[in-house]
């Protein structure tokens, strides 16, 4: 009876009984994109398609804030980007790209060796271990990219990932004074022509807090709002950032502050990468770093899935620590002064016993 009641009070812990919002046993690998997940930068397929010299662009958009600051207009280098896409799109280069295209043109994006089973394989590690389910845990992948959303959504390893977090265009916006109509006149074919979301390296940290609230599952709380520790969804310490360099610095602070796990990935044939990384171990900023290779017997494969089982046994520590305190002891009988005697008088000579 007594393990039948312990795994009543488990079962009763991992449904959320107790007086905290959530249950905190959940882990989150939280994934950066470009060179991250892919080689390069996703937006190559659009060139590509529409026959437009990558390099040109890409040339263009590192001289556009200086070439704006002489205007005596600031922009952000990490987003500036977007808007040169839009005038692409505009002056006809980029005719007819749309949210639809984009997703499209996602599927099309080639991943690291290891991807996308990696992201399974990562959840299967706390699915089929028996303590672990045992408690409720799982885990759970996020990505954050100053990267297009829609192309992400639209690649192979989006079934696997429980949020995306990306810059999002908007098509035919509605114009001035729209709220006044009754009918709208019909749209025009889809292309994307404003920006709907903006994520550079700086917003990313504000995604984290969303999902360390749970706002992105629950829209009535706002990440902005003040939380206790224990009624998050999501504690940092339970979650893992995994990213490509310097440009994170913001998220694998705020990540490896809290508690939580930083790792940085370079190209296995790019040594400048591998020394922007060594730097960023040296400087405190990471926990680790490895090449961009999630396949079996990686050296970052096997680090992340280490350290997904170590938050794993914290987690059910924890849990065990909190069931131990929250329980009572039982009620027992209580014996009568003459009875106790009594016992005590035999106990007294069987021991006299012993000793003939």
């Amino acid at each position: 009876m007594a393990t039948v009641y312990f795994y009543i009070k488990i079962y009763n812990m991992s449904k959320n009984t107790t007086s905290n919002l959530h249950s905190q046993n959940i882990i989150a690998c939280v994934w950066d994109f470009d060179k991250t997940l892919i080689p390069g930068y996703m937006q190559a397929p659009i060139f590509d398609y529409f026959n437009i010299d990558s390099s040109t662009f890409w040339k263009e958009v590192n001289q556009l804030p200086e070439v704006y600051k002489k205007r005596g207009i600031t922009v952000s280098k990490d987003t500036v980007y977007l808007n040169h896409l839009l005038n692409y799109v505009k002056n006809g280069a980029l005719k007819g790209l749309s949210n639809a295209k984009l997703k499209e043109l996602g599927q099309g994006l080639e991943f690291y060796s290891g991807l996308p089973h990696f992201f399974k394989e990562l959840q299967d590690l706390v699915k089929t271990n028996f303590e672990y389910a045992k408690h409720g845990i799982t885990l759970e992948h996020y990505i954050i990219s100053t990267g297009l959303a829609a192309m992400i959504r639209g690649s192979v390893i989006a079934q696997y990932v429980d949020g995306i977090y990306g810059c999002e265009f908007v098509e035919n916006p509605l114009g001035p004074g729209f709220s006044l109509q009754k009918d709208f006149d019909l749209e025009h074919d889809a292309e994307i022509s404003q920006i709907g979301v903006m994520v550079d390296n700086t917003i990313k940290t504000r995604f984290i807090f969303e999902i360390n609230k749970g706002s992105n599952k629950n829209p009535e709380i706002d990440v902005n709002s003040k939380m206790r520790d224990e009624d998050r969804r999501i504690p940092i310490r339970n979650m893992i950032y995994i990213a490509d360099g310097p440009s994170d610095v913001p998220v694998f602070s705020v990540v490896k502050n809290h508690g939580g796990k930083t790792f940085a990935v370079y190209d296995p044939d790019n040594e400048e990468e591998f020394a922007q990384n060594d730097a960023l171990l040296q400087s405190g900023r990471i926990h680790a770093y490895g090449p961009a290779n999630y396949s079996a017997g990686s050296a970052s494969s096997m680090w992340i899935k280490m350290h997904v089982d170590k938050i794993s046994q914290r987690i059910v520590k924890e849990r065990l620590q909190t069931l131990e305190e929250r329980l009572s002891k039982p009620p027992i009988h209580l014996q009568s002064k003459e009875k106790k005697e009594e016992e005590k008088a035999e106990k007294f000579d069987y021991q006299q016993a012993d000793l003939i």
